[in-house]
């Protein structure tokens, strides 16, 4: 009696461990490390939702190779230390993949620990030195800078023969300034005077006056959300009437309604915004907005299409081997005909970085309106 009792407690005990291995494996485990307080709440809040729709949208249709995503967000209080600890705690938990942080600051610091653990690594960074130290578990969800200044360069040129550049005083911003110096070197454009200004700067009174004492005729704005719409309020209070000009941030949502009717005239190259003349981004847009009751900014869309990328590279690989993802998106080309949530046709190259169409924008309005459609900075063969 005793035996058989035992017997049968054995035989119970390994169904259970059987469902939870089964439990287990059911699932794709991501980690969300994103700015949701600090100088990056703007940011990683909309990359965060936007990665949360994706999630929601691929686990109502069958998940990927039937398995469902599970994922957990935790704030880096847009600290690179704190951002780093996080990416631990996400190796320590097995994640299958990382989704942040946005800041390049923070992912330059966090990256190190996901390569480490071999674990593939989705960034909002722009910053052009994230994908240029080799590390083979780190990908774009935006344009690296050197993809994208070349773009805008070709529109300043149309439009300035002494440039002002404000830029922010950190990783982002000073790899900005290397960028479009060098996008514009041999140019007819000269830079009359390079501003440096500081993450969170509040008076830009004494920036925007080096700009106009510089004998500027245009003004690129290379700064975070939040102080792109001061620098705007700024240069219209000292009745700046040149062109101001920027890349992504100087033209989001955020930025637009912080800095009102400041706004107004201000155009950027944008690789994504929810007003491209496109219908899977027209209807992005919409969902996210039925979501979250707010218009997303580029941010949601890097987040979003990120997760698409995720899944376009699992499929390729058919099955969850994360050594094999990371290997997979090198070189892949995803379209947008076969994964409708990355939106349009994009391919990544040895280095982790995108390239795929994008945007001049003006706002008009308070709002964005597409003035030109730039093809991929390569033309790369659709396959």
């Amino acid at each position: 009696m005793n035996k058989r009792f035992t017997l049968k407690l054995i035989a119970a005990s390994a169904l259970l461990a059987t469902a939870g291995t089964g439990f287990a494996q059911s699932t794709i485990k991501i980690a969300n490390i994103v700015e949701l307080s600090g100088g990056g709440a703007t940011a990683g809040t909309n990359f965060k939702n936007g990665v949360e729709l994706a999630i929601k949208e691929i686990n109502a249709a069958g998940g990927i190779l039937g398995k469902k995503i599970q994922s957990s967000t935790f704030d880096t209080q847009s600290n690179p230390g704190v951002a780093k600890g996080l990416t631990q705690k996400a190796v320590d938990d097995d994640v299958f993949a990382i989704f942040g942080p946005v800041f390049s600051g923070s992912i330059i610091v966090s990256m190190a620990e996901s390569r480490r653990a071999e674990i593939p690594n989705w960034t909002g960074g722009e910053a052009a030195n994230i994908t240029t130290q080799g590390n083979p578990y780190v990908f774009r969800t935006s344009f690296t800078q050197a993809t994208a200044m070349p773009k805008v360069a070709k529109y300043i040129t149309t439009k300035s023969k002494n440039l002002a550049v404000l830029y922010v005083n950190n990783d982002f911003g000073k790899g900005g300034l290397d960028m479009i110096k060098k996008a514009l070197a041999g140019s007819p454009t000269k830079i009359a005077a390079e501003v440096s200004t500081e993450p969170g700067q509040v008076d830009w009174s004494a920036a925007v006056l080096r700009a106009k004492n510089s004998g500027a005729d245009a003004v690129f704005v290379y700064t975070n959300e939040e102080e792109s719409a001061r620098a705007l309020r700024e240069l219209r209070k000292q009745g700046w009437d040149k062109p101001i000009i920027g890349e992504t941030t100087l033209t989001g949502q955020k930025v637009i309604e912080l800095a009102g009717e400041a706004a107004n005239g201000a155009i950027a190259h944008v690789g994504l915004t929810v007003d491209a003349p496109n219908p899977e981004m027209l209807k992005f847009k919409a969902k996210f907005y039925q979501d979250y009751k707010y218009i997303s900014d580029h941010n949601g869309i890097k987040g979003y299409t990120g997760v698409y990328t995720l899944k376009a590279a699992i499929e390729k690989v058919g099955k969850l081997d994360r050594k094999a993802v990371a290997k997979a998106m090198h070189g892949i080309t995803i379209s947008a005909a076969k994964y409708p949530g990355v939106i349009m046709d994009v391919t990544f190259d040895q280095n982790g970085d995108l390239d795929r169409e994008s945007y001049m924008v003006e706002v008009k309005g308070g709002k964005q309106e597409v003035v030109a459609t730039l093809p991929p900075l390569n033309a790369p063969a659709r396959k």
